[in-house]
């Protein structure tokens, strides 16, 4: 498994394999004997149309573990943690089925996401704990606290 270096502190992005045939493919996500698996809190997949943008939101407990399992998506990461060495960092991380990788988020991390085409695109979480809306702070894709634009380029 390739290690991407990520500008954020605590992030992790791998390369994940694939297993593709005449058939199809499988499309590995995350194993009990993985290096960044914590525990299995449940998995659900997210759906996000073309030219809209789920933003912004941070889980003060959950770790989040993200796949791209249809079509392009760009992820963006914001550390605002006061303690952090990447304070103040933002970035960009494209997910696709194609360039197929896995995004380790610790809890803390602003995070928002779009599709990158005409298309429906598909996140697959993996938590490590169940989904709890008491743990959740979400505020608008356009919020200035975070410096950042959304832009669609298709």
């Amino acid at each position: 498994m390739e290690k991407i270096n990520s500008k954020i502190e605590g992030v992790q992005i791998l390369k994940k394999n694939q297993i593709i045939d005449d058939r199809g493919k499988v499309m590995h996500m995350l194993r009990n004997d993985d290096k960044n698996f914590e525990k299995f809190g449940e998995i659900y997949f997210s759906t996000v149309n073309p030219k809209f943008v789920k933003a912004w939101h941070l889980h003060e407990k959950m770790t989040l573990n993200y796949v791209a399992v249809h079509g392009k998506v760009k992820l963006v990461l914001y550390d605002d943690r006061k303690k952090s060495r990447s304070n103040g960092i933002l970035e960009e991380i494209l997910l696709s089925s194609e360039d197929y990788k896995l995004v380790t988020i610790p809890p803390n991390i602003w995070n928002g996401f779009s599709s990158q085409d005409n298309n429906i695109a598909i996140i697959a979480n993996c938590s490590n704990i169940p989904h709890d809306k008491k743990e959740i702070i979400r505020i608008p894709f356009d919020d200035p606290k975070i410096p950042y634009k959304w832009k669609f380029d298709f």
